[in-house]
């Protein structure tokens, strides 16, 4: 997906792009590599002024657009997905960071200079070493920059210099005065220019107030990622092309699954990348420390990695993307001189295990006073809830969101368990009034929200398929939780390919005797009841062939036999069916409709805001990172690396929370999590470990250490391995070739 979620931002982005697809073709911009380099205007810039591109987020009284900022990353993001050249990133920034400053004629007349076309650049604190003395009413600003995007481009030069009592000048410079030189560097990015900025004793009294540095630098961090976030869709796009058509060994490449993989975990990388990149634009709006949470997210994942994941496409385009005729290396350049423009990544990423270590980047979605009457409704009966307990744990193990008792049973007949169910199992809450109820839940964290377990995915089935009566029998029993589910669905020799089932069901009098193997069933041993796949009609093509069942876990003929694992514990089992028998009421569907009804009980919609990244799985690294310590600057970064992935997966859940909100269809992003997770718990298990040192030797340590890490293949096995999500991705969201 774009940064732009509404209809109006991706007109938008359309707009961009089809103005660049007239006035700078790639094989244009190939021939005006010197001049730009030089700092010479594109031919088209007065154009794109006109279109009002440069100035989007600008206040319409001063020239611009009247838009908003995050308007601004999505022109940027698709100039940069069509490689426009010239100096539109830094112009844009320099109208941003003036935007920061308190309301003066200085800072308006800048504004107006810049919607009126000026091209700009921007020297914030660190990027430069300028000194501002006072001379009366005037400053004397003298010293020189590190290198600057755009640069030599620039008309004006918005600039930090420290005044002699340390205090930050924000002063416009005209780099025409002859007090003003710029040196041209060979710059990295053949489509824009770099340069160095001197002052020697340049006269103004013409300064900004007001402007806060660390706002500014996060104001400019953001747009920098909403343009690698373009360059990252590109990839994306360019790869999948090549894939399609490629042929090699007398096949289409994009049928080999290790290019498929490749394919998708570009698509991965790039939707958190712009996750990231809008985060930080959107938090622009927020406090300081909210922004600075988010602008070191998008650095640390949206910015930095750019480089490598173009080189990742480059590797995939094989040979031709390394010659200088291909694209690619265009947008390489660009990523790897974006980058560098911000600094170092370790800062980034250490800034951000500090802040983490003492707050949390807020990803609330203002509802602002919609369906207030419900939300006094739920709070009413979560304040009932809170005056309850629950007084039975579940029998695998003291969880307290699957603890029984008065409380549950409140939360239960009320439809607030799984509130998205249909009444009276739910109360058919869409997006928003789900979101209303994650919103009252927060605000009462003594009050743990009961999970069903296992039964969330097999209870859907039973919705749609079961009749009334069965519905009545085992939904409100289970969401009370008075019956406990257990998933019969993978095999020896099938796994998670449900179509290859061998378990047989043959129809006699008055149901169907069951007889095969089952493995990898979590809590069978506890279970009353089992949601069971089984091949009804043998002759029937295999996806065809299967119907679904609820067993009795107590049925004479279920063996079931524990399955120890690496923890010394067993949660799965093998089961073991012998001339098992169910009874026709039994049947969910049809006797072959076991397939879809499978496949649909994955595809539930529901609010994502909730749904992504649940619990904090770098508890241990958290501490290290908060202790003093020789480690601790190696714990700060791995935990800022760490929580920036955990953010961007977040954010990508906010993201599609708002367009389920807007009444638009789901997109990829649950399938896009899935691999996500999978990737952050490796990496934060890896991290830990590596800095826990001699508490890895024991299994009992506080914080956890051992003990959450033993229980890592459940999770990155449960559910689809990581290789059959990416195959998912590939095929399903791609659109690679099977075969």
């Amino acid at each position: 997906m774009t940064l732009g979620l509404m209809p109006e931002q991706r007109e938008l982005s359309d707009a961009v792009t089809q103005f660049a697809a007239r006035h700078a073709p790639i094989a244009a911009t190939r021939d005006s590599f010197d001049m730009l380099a030089a700092g010479r205007l594109p031919t088209w810039w007065d154009a794109l002024v006109d279109n009002g591109f440069h100035a989007v987020h600008l206040p319409e009284h001063l020239g611009g657009q009247g838009g908003r900022l995050i308007d601004a990353a999505c022109v940027l993001e698709s100039a940069a997905k069509a490689l426009l050249p010239g100096p539109l990133l830094p112009t844009v920034t320099a109208g941003a960071v003036a935007l920061l400053a308190d309301t003066a004629p200085a800072a308006e007349a800048l504004v107006r200079d810049l919607a009126s076309g000026a091209p700009a650049a921007v020297v914030l604190p660190d990027d430069g070493d300028f000194k501002a003395r006072a001379d009366g009413r005037r400053w004397l600003v003298s010293g020189a920059s590190r290198v600057v995007l755009g640069a030599c481009s620039a008309r004006v030069i918005l600039l930090a210099a420290r005044a002699d009592d340390g205090e930050l000048v924000w002063v416009p410079v005209d780099t025409g005065r002859p007090t003003a030189a710029v040196e041209s560097a060979s710059g990295t990015d053949l489509v824009g220019d770099v340069g160095i900025l001197r002052l020697d004793d340049y006269r103004t009294d013409a300064v900004l107030t007001g402007i806060d540095p660390e706002r500014a630098k996060c104001v400019a961090v953001g747009l920098v990622a909403a343009t690698t976030a373009g360059i990252a869709q590109w990839c994306v796009e360019a790869v999948t092309a090549h894939l399609r058509t490629r042929e090699q060994f007398g096949k289409i490449i994009g049928t080999f699954q290790a290019l498929q993989h490749g394919a998708a975990m570009l698509l991965v990388n790039s939707e958190l990348a712009t996750a990231a990149a809008w985060d930080a634009v959107r938090a622009a709006d927020e406090s300081l420390d909210q922004h600075r949470l988010a602008a070191a997210g998008a650095a640390t994942i949206a910015v930095s990695p750019t480089p490598d994941l173009v080189l990742d496409a480059l590797t995939m385009l094989g040979a031709i993307g390394f010659t200088w005729e291909h694209d690619v290396h265009l947008y390489w350049r660009r990523a790897i001189s974006l980058a560098g423009s911000i600094g170092p990544a370790n800062r980034w990423a250490r800034l951000l295990g500090q802040l983490a270590c003492g707050m949390q980047r807020d990803m609330s979605v203002n509802l602002g006073d919609a369906e207030s009457e419900f939300r006094c409704w739920v709070a009413e009966k979560l304040n009932a809830a809170m005056r309850l307990d629950n007084d039975k744990p579940p029998p695998h193990g003291d969880y307290e969101d699957q603890a029984t008792g008065p409380r549950r049973t409140l939360l239960a007949d009320a439809g607030l368990i799984v509130p998205h169910w249909p009444k009276p199992w739910g109360v058919d809450a869409g997006p928003l009034k789900q979101l209303i109820i994650d919103e009252e839940f927060a605000k009462r964290p003594g009050l743990v929200r009961p999970s069903l377990n296992i039964a969330e995915w097999i209870l859907p089935s039973v919705l749609a398929a079961a009749p009334k009566a069965l519905q009545e029998r085992l939904i409100p029993a289970t969401q009370r939780g008075d019956i406990w589910w257990c998933q019969l669905f993978s095999e020896p020799g099938a796994g998670s390919d449900l179509a290859s089932l061998a378990t047989r069901a043959t129809k006699v009098d008055g149901g169907w005797r069951i007889n095969g193997h089952k493995i990898w069933t979590s809590l069978a041993q506890y279970a009353d009841l089992g949601a069971l796949l089984a091949r009804t009609d043998p002759e029937a093509s295999k996806h065809r062939g299967i119907g679904y069942f609820i067993l009795d876990m107590r049925s004479p003929g279920v063996e079931v036999q524990p399955i120890k694992t690496a923890t010394g514990e067993a949660h799965f089992n093998e089961v073991f069916l012998n001339d098992v028998f169910i009874p026709d009421d039994m049947l969910l569907g049809g006797p072959t409709d076991g397939w879809s009804l499978a496949i649909s009980t994955m595809a539930e919609e529901r609010s994502a805001i909730s749904g992504y990244v649940k619990f904090d799985r770098a508890v241990a690294l958290r501490r290290l990172a908060a202790e003093p310590g020789p480690d601790r600057d190696d714990a700060e970064r791995a935990l800022g690396e760490l929580d920036a992935y955990t953010n961007a997966i977040r954010a990508l859940g906010v993201r599609e929370t708002i367009r389920l909100l807007d009444g638009q269809p789901s997109g990829p992003a649950s399938s896009i999590a899935k691999v996500a997770m999978n990737v952050l718990l490796r990496r934060t298990f890896e991290a830990t470990l590596r800095l826990c040192g001699q508490t890895a030797m024991v299994t009992d340590s506080e914080p956890a250490v051992v003990g959450p890490y033993l229980h890592l293949p459940a999770e990155l096995i449960g559910g689809g391995t990581r290789e059959i999500q990416l195959n998912i991705i590939a095929q399903m969201i791609l659109g690679l070739p099977r075969k």
